[in-house]
């Protein structure tokens, strides 16, 4: 592709005749459904690209920095719809995917998650929810699981004009979030809050009836239009090892369960974790507050291979819980060696690690011969749920893990019940796009549609003293706080100074600087003055096969110089080449990937 291509545009990025995008066009901006912008959004906004439901994170963070929380707080919540609860409690895939991760770059992601915790905390009493709903559309809906996948998928229809209502087993809505996760991690008034966000659209929510037990799928199914089953992951999956019923063995699931319920199982003094995830961890710091002093993780590989951030590793050592690694359970043992009675050791067997061919490209071994035993007054297993489709109903035969339909006709499946135990961006991400899936079934139309807004914009006012601010730590507890009472939340969140510290290191990737290749006069004015290696001499950028932008093929021969472009997916944003360009044939774009009515 050379410069005559329909990708160099005029300067003003607003004249590209060959682009695809919407009729509306107000004030330099554009609502862009070509391929190409989605490309550039996925490779120069990889946070975002990484978000599961697509979180508008540089735009948030910015408003953050200019004070505006409520404005910060809701474009989470056009993404997310539990901004408060995933502040806490997200896994946070945009943090690995960083640009800060990277060594020459500081090597530590900008705090995204706690900078959605600050929106959320920092926004004013007085703000209120806007929701743009449509008009009242005659079709109604049941929702089996009142648990962010439901309610993400109730919110979303309800919006949509449809009359949704939740059923739910437990007599508390929220699922996992309510009932797996410890106070201390997330108080439970906030979760209370943020669903009553949701339910005061008019959802109506049903509590303490079990579809498939109180009523059936097929008896939903004659009386809404559509059904959607987000019943979650509730069966936990078993340790199968002899002393599996043995008294003080609990599975993590009932564990927390018990916990968030107000209710103290016996641990004893020396408690024994198995599992590698966040219930894992979550259920070793929920013995301790129980009063153990002795409490171990046991994992099959290595503490890299943990299925939890850096965050909970660190708090879980903090908190005097070890972590022992390469070794798996065999046995539990009771008194006098027997498999019956109370809980009194645990046999293990050492493992080693052996390379696969798939990801995480490493599978335990157990090493015949190894085995030990370690003594113990209770062992809890948290090694993860699975759906329980045949309680919703027997008609089930196979999950979809690849779509929301079901072999039911009229019936959908979201969040972990389709695609098997995930976590809770996850799940919002798959229920709203079950409400899309669901809304094009009953109408017969796509009234949402996502875009790329392409708008005019100047260069940043980023310093590039902003690089090197170190990443604000969260504000935590003091031990004999944390213990103090069991449910007092351990994070305490960042002031309006630190959340406005923090948000200075964000590089502001959903700005796109662009090079007039008409104006350029190739002086490399901008090379020179480029921190990094973002500003390229390039002979051709080929598509993908996927209607995308391919990767810049560079050139060091000046007479084979096609154009110098601006690497985005490279760029910090400095400004420097803009500073520089005699030109001035540089501009900027904010880019923002977007749902839009159509």
């Amino acid at each position: 592709m050379k410069k005559s291509d329909s990708y160099y545009r005029e300067k003003n990025h607003f004249r590209d005749k060959n682009r695809t995008h919407t009729s509306r066009l107000v004030k330099q901006i554009i609502y862009s459904t070509d391929k190409r912008d989605f490309g550039l959004v996925a490779d120069s906004i990889p946070c975002q690209n990484a978000c599961p439901a697509k979180t508008n994170i540089p735009g948030y963070i910015r408003c953050i920095y200019e004070k505006r929380y409520g404005r910060a707080y809701e474009l989470n919540r056009i993404a997310n719809i539990l901004p408060g609860v995933l502040g806490r409690i997200c896994s946070r895939p945009c943090e690995s995917a960083c640009r800060h991760n990277e060594p020459d770059n500081g090597g530590e992601s900008v705090g995204i998650c706690y900078l959605k915790r600050s929106c959320a905390d920092l926004k004013p009493a007085s703000h209120r929810i806007f929701e743009g709903l449509y008009s009242f559309t005659g079709y109604s809906i049941a929702v089996i699981g009142a648990g962010p996948a439901g309610f993400a998928a109730a919110h979303d229809l309800t919006v949509l004009g449809h009359k949704v209502t939740i059923y739910e087993a437990e007599e508390k809505p929220g699922g996992m979030m309510m009932y797996g996760i410890p106070e201390f991690r997330l108080p439970k008034e906030l979760l209370k809050s943020e669903i009553n966000n949701i339910l005061r659209l008019g959802i109506e929510l049903k509590t303490g009836i079990a579809v498939g037990r109180d009523i059936s799928l097929a008896e939903l199914e004659k009386k809404y239009d559509a059904v959607i089953v987000a019943a979650g992951c509730v069966l936990p999956r078993v340790l199968d090892v002899p002393g599996k019923d043995l008294e003080h063995f609990y599975n993590g699931l009932d564990f927390m369960r018990a916990i968030n319920e107000g209710k103290k199982p016996f641990v004893g003094d020396k408690v024994i974790v198995i599992g590698a995830g966040f219930t894992a961890v979550d259920c070793a710091r929920s013995a301790v507050r129980l009063g153990a002093s002795d409490v171990s993780l046991n994992i099959r590989k290595t503490i890299e291979y943990m299925r939890i951030d850096e965050t909970e590793k660190h708090e879980a050592q903090f908190e005097g819980i070890k972590i022992f690694s390469l070794i798996q359970p065999s046995q539990i043992i009771g008194k006098d060696g027997k498999t019956t009675g109370k809980v009194t050791g645990m046999e293990f067997i050492r493992t080693r690690l052996e390379k696969t061919d798939k990801p995480p490209f490493r599978k335990s071994v157990p090493i015949t011969g190894s085995e030990f035993v370690i003594k113990a007054d209770a062992v809890i297993a948290a090694l993860g749920q699975v759906p329980d489709a045949g309680a919703v109903s027997p008609a089930f035969n196979q999950l979809n893990k690849d779509g929301y339909t079901s072999d039911i006709d009229r019936v959908f499946i979201a969040g972990d019940f389709a695609t098997g135990s995930s976590d809770v961006i996850s799940a919002i991400a798959g229920g709203k796009k079950c409400a899309r899936a669901v809304d094009l079934f009953l109408t017969g139309k796509t009234r949402k549609q996502m875009v790329v807004r392409l708008e005019e914009d100047k260069t940043t006012d980023r310093k590039r003293a902003f690089d090197f601010i170190p990443k604000v730590p969260m504000n935590t507890l003091e031990m004999d706080d944390r213990m103090a009472d069991a449910k007092n939340e351990v994070e305490t969140g960042y002031s309006g100074n630190q959340a406005e510290e923090e948000s200075q290191r964000c590089y502001l990737c959903n700005l796109k600087y662009e090079i007039d290749p008409m104006s350029c006069i190739y002086c490399s004015a901008c090379i020179d003055a480029a921190p990094k290696d973002c500003i390229k001499m390039i002979d051709n950028i080929p598509i993908t096969s996927g209607g995308t932008f391919g990767a810049f093929e560079e050139t060091d021969q000046w007479n084979n110089v096609t154009a110098i472009v601006i690497d985005n997916a490279s760029c910090i944003r400095c400004g420097n080449c803009m500073a520089v360009c005699p030109m001035d044939c540089i501009s900027v774009t904010r880019t923002e990937l977007m749902e839009i009515d159509t």
